[in-house]
């Protein structure tokens, strides 16, 4: 296993422009996040000597950036690609078959929306078409909504306290500049917006959103070669399901195995506990995928995920900051937000976010990919164990 804090953060930086940018394209929009990460490290395009990316072919990005690698990664599995990925850089840098790895994202999903940011289950012996579009399960909101309608069975999860989740992040995000939602909202403001699949409306839903951003990795030891604060990286998880909502991809529909999976991994590799979380972002696609993720984590019990979000725990002044850009529901969301989600975790740990949480040391990010079928947990720190 690779030693805690082994590795480091050294450059991140998301797109100039995210929101509505017609005039760039997903892959001009990555290529503008990994030149500002560049920058962001004050390294050039000869100092890379690894590339990650998703949606588009790794030699590409790397021919026009002007690299050329020794060590290429094109994992993809949805939303939380990027983040297996620097998992997959931070294996490799241990192993010696690379020094400083690019991970690069860029998607334009609001503005130039391609069969790369679609959920495509119509191919032949693709499990989704067999068990959930066949049933008439094609867009993520329906299928997102399937285990979440049998959750509020089980623990009495009140539209109310799901509505929470959305008004929570609004109040982060109107003091965020770059956030794409600010006005403030209410629980009866998202139960009063369109009805998108039940008991999903639309303000329970993310944004759709052109995005770009990318992350530099190198090991620790290189750490004080760069001019911004590093962010240590002391633990990391990942882990995969089925890849459909039905009972024929999901092991448990409501206590999910591959989210403890992941966050176990991460915690046990930082040797932590989420008593010892200052900042905590968890992808959320939809208002249920936090509450999914506190429980599944640790943070709280079956059950306890609503509740908590609703009592105002995880809002700005409550005991666990939570999603501090806004979230995928406020800030942006391309298609896939594992990338913005890390960013958020990093601007926290170097003490540059928009809503800087106070003295935050370890601060643990949470993704999905797919529907419910991967997802990847982080543990960052600014300070690297002795």
């Amino acid at each position: 296993m690779i030693p805690s804090g082994a590795m480091a953060i050294v450059g991140a930086a998301e797109s100039t422009e995210i929101g509505t940018v017609p005039h760039l394209s997903a892959p001009g929009l990555a290529l503008d996040a990994a030149a500002n990460a560049l920058a962001d490290a004050g390294l050039g395009p000869g100092d890379i000597d690894g590339v990650t990316c998703a949606y588009f072919p790794v030699a590409d990005i790397s021919h026009q950036l002007g690299v050329f690698p020794t060590w290429v990664d094109n994992t993809q599995v949805g939303g939380c690609s990027w983040m297996l990925q620097l998992r997959n850089a931070m294996a490799a840098i241990h192993a010696g078959w690379c020094t400083t790895v690019l991970v690069v994202y860029g998607e334009s999903g609001r503005s130039h929306p391609t069969l790369a940011t679609t959920y495509d289950g119509a191919k032949a012996g693709n499990m989704a078409n067999q068990f959930d579009q066949f049933y008439g399960g094609g867009t993520p909101a329906v299928l997102f909504s399937l285990n979440l309608l049998r959750y509020m069975r089980e623990t009495g999860l009140t539209e109310e306290q799901l509505a929470a989740g959305p008004v929570n992040q609004r109040q982060w995000a109107a003091t965020v500049p770059r956030a794409t939602k600010r006005d403030p909202i209410t629980v009866d403001d998202v139960l009063g917006s369109n009805m998108i699949a039940w008991p999903i409306r639309r303000d329970m839903c993310c944004l759709v959103s052109d995005a770009g951003g990318a992350l530099i990795v190198t090991s620790a030891d290189r750490a004080a070669d760069f001019p911004r604060p590093p962010v240590y990286i002391l633990g990391a998880g990942a882990a995969i399901e089925g890849g459909v909502m039905s009972p024929a991809g999901m092991r448990d529909f409501l206590r999910p195995p591959y989210i403890r999976t992941s966050g176990e991994a991460a915690f046990g590799q930082a040797g932590i506990t989420p008593a010892d979380v200052d900042h905590l972002m968890i992808y959320d696609a939809f208002a249920h995928n936090p509450i999914f993720g506190l429980e599944g984590l640790g943070f709280v019990g079956f059950g306890e995920g609503g509740p908590f979000i609703a009592e105002g725990h995880t809002a700005p002044g409550g005991s666990l900051p939570m999603n501090t850009n806004g979230g995928g529901m406020s800030y942006a969301h391309s298609g896939s937000y594992g990338m913005l989600c890390m960013q958020e975790s990093i601007r926290q740990v170097r003490g540059e976010a928009a809503n800087q949480i106070p003295d935050v040391e370890v601060a643990v990010c949470h993704g999905w990919g797919g529907v419910w079928s991967a997802c990847s947990t982080f543990v960052f720190s600014n300070s690297r164990p002795s």
